[in-house]
């Protein structure tokens, strides 16, 4: 009864009960915007990752599975000219196709809530379907928020949709992925490969499926882990916090 504010150290806000938060007229200051660069930089490392089987290839040096040259071995898939779909054309994701669209990136697809033209301007990206997304892209990465609308949005139908060459990508919220549906697509070759920096739940269990595939690198949620960004969040969620207590507006407030 005597709880007034609440400071998240996280632009997510799926962990909070925000009905009830809500129904008490408690405010929430959590710190959107400063982790976008942070979590953008490692969408990218984690689809090169994947996509071009870096810690298979590295487990492979330290096993003595590297001998002589062989022309397939080891190939993965370049982004090169490449269509790369992104679910959630927020901060995030426009910071991810930024990023990507030096690597020679030839077309940017999108979906979401509705179309964002001024934001999709830039990378000249397209609004379409979730269906069409799955259907088109050699690369799809996920930086949408976790909402009813978008639990369990990538599961098996998505994935039997996708290419057999194409990468899925993961940065967003574990629960917006069916992963017993991930784990078949990957297991039968129906996708090529998946990076995942969230799941459910976390941390994911030492024996999960998942853990036992070659063509899927799973990272422990650490999207904003720079020692800068995760100063910056720890500042802006203190003085959330401490606006919040004065009863003063918050550098960043959830609008509930």
């Amino acid at each position: 009864p005597d709880l007034k504010v609440i400071s998240t150290l996280s632009v997510g806000f799926d962990h909070l009960a925000l009905d009830e938060i809500k129904k008490r007229g408690i405010r929430v200051g959590y710190t959107p915007d400063v982790l976008t660069d942070a979590t953008a930089e490692l969408s990218v490392a984690l689809l090169l990752s994947a996509c071009r089987r870096l810690p298979e290839a590295a487990e492979q040096v330290k096993s003595g599975g590297w001998t002589t040259w062989k022309p397939l071995w080891m190939c993965g898939y370049g982004l090169s000219d490449s269509t790369v779909g992104i679910i959630g054309l927020g901060r995030i994701g426009q910071a991810v196709a930024r990023r990507l669209k030096p690597f020679g990136v030839r077309k940017f697809l999108y979906t979401g809530s509705g179309p964002k033209p001024e934001s999709a301007a830039e990378f000249g990206a397209e609004f379409v379907s979730l269906t069409r997304l799955a259907e088109e892209s050699d690369f799809v990465v996920v930086t949408c928020a976790l909402t009813p609308a978008t639990q369990g949005m990538c599961n098996k139908d998505f994935f039997s949709r996708m290419k057999k060459t194409s990468v899925f990508v993961n940065t967003s919220r574990g629960a917006v992925v069916n992963q017993e549906d991930l784990y078949d697509a990957l297991a039968n070759g129906q996708i090529a490969a998946a990076g995942l920096d969230v799941t459910t739940p976390e941390p994911l269990p030492t024996d999960h499926p998942l853990l036992s595939l070659k063509n899927c690198v799973i990272l422990p949620h650490i999207g904003s882990a720079t020692y800068a960004t995760r100063s910056t969040m720890a500042v802006l969620a203190a003085n959330n916090l401490l606006a919040g207590l004065r009863g003063e507006p918050m550098p960043h407030e959830l609008k509930l």
